[in-house]
């Protein structure tokens, strides 16, 4: 503590008290000008279309980086050599980038996702193989719940560097049934049972409108894929619907559903 009170003593019986005085109305300048700038850099991204959390994330680095320039100034008004410290800073913080360089990497990532938009909370998204509802995106991870009821932990490094497909963002997603019909069955009796069946699920939506297109000849069955839509929040449970709803519609208009089989014919010699 003597130590500390004595280097104190030195320090101020070596500056000039004019030194000291400009120092003080500096240090008030430079907080005056810091406080403008926060203002100005508020009601900028205020104005903005970034994420609320985005916008603290960017005020607090820049005020800190404008308390730090501050620093630096009072310190050369005061003649003290920053040279040194500035050195020091550099490599400290060359040696922090290089050790959290994925950390970095996913803060980064965070912050494209959450100034792009590319997912919302609440979509449904797949990505590297990975599929779920977004439940939470953070600034180093974004939380997924898939459908077998699991919690996935991905890295914003990689969400924002890799292909990823959004399923609710546009509203409404695509039901692609397909289903096989035996060639003795009508084409246009085949395509008006599956309408049928669209016609008799909940949740397909009217416009754009459902469509049955005849897509593969088998080996022993014609198959016929159908095209519908529905909201993502009715997909699951429309799509199940329709494939049992062609069951009875198939049975309906007498209409056999074929199986892969083999006809062995004997013949007399």
């Amino acid at each position: 503590m003597n130590d500390l009170t004595n280097t104190l003593k030195q320090f101020l019986g070596s500056v000039a008290w004019g030194d000291l005085l400009a120092a003080a109305v500096t240090l008030g300048l430079c907080l005056l000008t810091v406080r403008i700038l926060t203002k100005v850099l508020r009601r900028l991204l205020a104005k903005s279309k970034l994420d609320e959390r985005v916008q603290r994330y960017v005020l607090t680095g820049s005020r800190l980086l404008l308390y730090l320039l501050t620093v630096v100034i009072v310190a050369e008004r005061l003649n003290i050599d920053m040279s040194s410290l500035v050195a020091l800073l550099s490599v400290g913080s060359l040696g922090l980038t290089l050790a959290a360089e994925d950390i970095l990497g996913n803060v980064a990532g965070g912050l494209v996702i959450l100034s792009s938009h590319p997912f919302s909370i609440g979509d449904f998204i797949e990505v590297s193989g990975t599929s779920g509802t977004v439940e939470e995106i953070g600034l180093n991870h974004t939380k997924l719940v898939t459908p077998a009821g699991q919690r996935v932990m991905l890295p914003n490094k990689e969400l924002a560097s890799s292909q990823m497909t959004n399923y609710t963002v546009l509203g409404r997603r695509r039901i692609d049934q397909k289903v096989s019909a035996s060639y003795d069955a009508p084409t246009e009796v085949v395509k008006a049972a599956c309408l049928e069946a669209v016609a008799n699920v909940a949740g397909i939506l009217a416009d754009p409108a459902p469509s049955v297109y005849l897509t593969a000849y088998g080996s022993s069955s014609i198959q016929y894929t159908i095209y519908c839509w529905a909201t993502p929040a009715d997909y699951w449970s429309a799509y199940f619907a329709l494939g049992e709803g062609l069951r009875s519609a198939f049975a309906a208009h007498g209409i056999e559903m074929t199986y892969d089989h083999l006809n062995v014919h004997i013949t007399g010699k």
